[in-house]
């Protein structure tokens, strides 16, 4: 299975480690994640060396490749919010986890077509994970 892991990169890092844990997680169920680089502590958040077209551009072209899109918005990013909106268009399975405790978007939330789940530790999360993978 061909994963689009989506966080925060300029909406901020603080979850980077936990996104390094998600994606070893999926990689450790045999999953291939197209963005790993999300994961990357070494990523600042400025971002790649790439203009932003050529981010478009890959991007966009990995959303299309992908199987799922599995997407941490706890913090919030544009970015994230837009490869979601992306992601439904191209008609991909979307699952969005959050931080129970934070206050994320109520039209995320509502959109029928994104699997939210709410989470409270990362141990949880990488349960989930398994859940997923063993679905697929």
């Amino acid at each position: 299975m061909k994963v689009y892991f989506a966080g925060a990169i300029r909406g901020g890092r603080e979850k980077v480690y936990d996104y390094q844990k998600m994606v070893n997680r999926f990689e450790d169920n045999n999953c291939i994640v197209l963005t790993k680089h999300v994961a990357d502590p070494n990523l600042s958040q400025n971002g790649e060396k790439l203009t932003p077209r050529e981010i478009y551009d890959r991007d966009c072209k990995w959303l299309k490749e992908a199987d799922i899109v599995f997407a941490d918005i706890t913090v919030p990013s544009l970015g994230v919010g837009y490869e979601i909106a992306e992601a439904e268009k191209y008609g991909k399975k979307i699952f969005s986890i959050y931080e129970y405790d934070k206050n994320v978007s109520g039209f995320l939330r509502g959109d029928p077509h994104i699997e939210i789940i709410p989470y409270k530790s990362i141990d949880e999360v990488l349960e989930i994970i398994d859940k997923i993978c063993s679905k697929f």
